[in-house]
């Protein structure tokens, strides 16, 4: 008696995978857009009439939240871009599958990560 081994999703997950790709890569983007922002924005919070201290303190503090938000910025990018990558996947009907195990990907990490390319198990291996 033979286990079969299903190799990949079927097509009704793929399109519950991909609306909660898309859904994800929607409030990515919006987060993106709050950061580049808050980042773009010049941060002039009145600080003219403060005491010189304060000013070089804040403006030290801005130059710590601006660097904060463009490594966040950053990394918002690239998620941005392993979700689509997820889709591209879906596409081919090659998303869920371990790229080391060749094994399915549990339903429930791919919910929690949904760009995930690793199983656990393989997940584990890399340790």
């Amino acid at each position: 008696m033979s286990t079969v081994v299903k190799n990949r999703y079927s097509d009704k997950d793929l399109q519950e995978f991909r609306d909660l790709i898309e859904e994800k890569i929607e409030k990515a983007n919006e987060d993106l857009a709050l950061l580049k922002s808050s980042y773009m924005n010049n941060g002039n919070n009145g600080t003219e009439d403060t005491s010189p201290t304060f000013k070089a303190f804040e403006e030290g503090s801005q130059t710590m939240s601006k660097e904060a938000n463009t490594q966040l910025a950053l990394r918002q990018e690239k998620f941005i871009r392993d979700l689509k990558n997820a889709l591209i996947r879906i596409e081919n009907k090659t998303y869920g599958v371990c790229r080391v195990t060749g094994k399915l990907i549990q339903k429930q990490r791919l919910i929690l990560v949904p760009h995930a390319t690793l199983s656990i198990e393989a997940k584990n291996m890399q340790k």
